[in-house]
């Protein structure tokens, strides 16, 4: 399979947080499948950190990349192609990093990983 991660997800999956589903973690684990990081879960995380709503152990440009290398995750940049799938979109969700992970799932034929209904109602595949 291969996987983007939710940013959610990824932040459960490297504190084991005990919200993320057995069966999620035994998938983002799986060496057989390729699992991915958007480069838009990192601005994501970024700005919760500068506004003060997400810490973390360590500032997120050291930790972030840290954690997702070291769980051989790998990163995925969001582009233009990504990008442009906007337009097809139905406006079911008001968050914008959710709608540019779907965007980039839609356009790389990626299943994304999450526990969020909204992302759910999306024409996109989701574990």
């Amino acid at each position: 399979m291969r996987i983007l991660l939710d940013t959610h997800i990824f932040l459960w999956f490297i504190s084991n947080d005990p919200r993320l589903p057995p069966n999620m973690r035994d998938i983002i684990r799986d060496s057989d499948n390729e699992v991915y990081l958007s480069s838009v879960s990192i601005w994501e995380v970024i700005v919760k950190y500068q506004l003060g709503k997400l810490p973390l152990p360590e500032s997120p440009e050291t930790y972030l990349p840290k954690q997702r290398d070291r769980h051989q995750i790998a990163s995925l940049a969001l582009d233009e192609s990504s990008v442009v799938q906007l337009t097809k979109l139905p406006p079911l969700h008001r968050d914008p990093f959710d709608r540019m992970l779907i965007c980039q799932a839609l356009q790389n034929g990626l299943i994304i990983a999450t526990v969020d209904a909204a992302v759910r109602a999306y024409p996109v595949s989701v574990l």
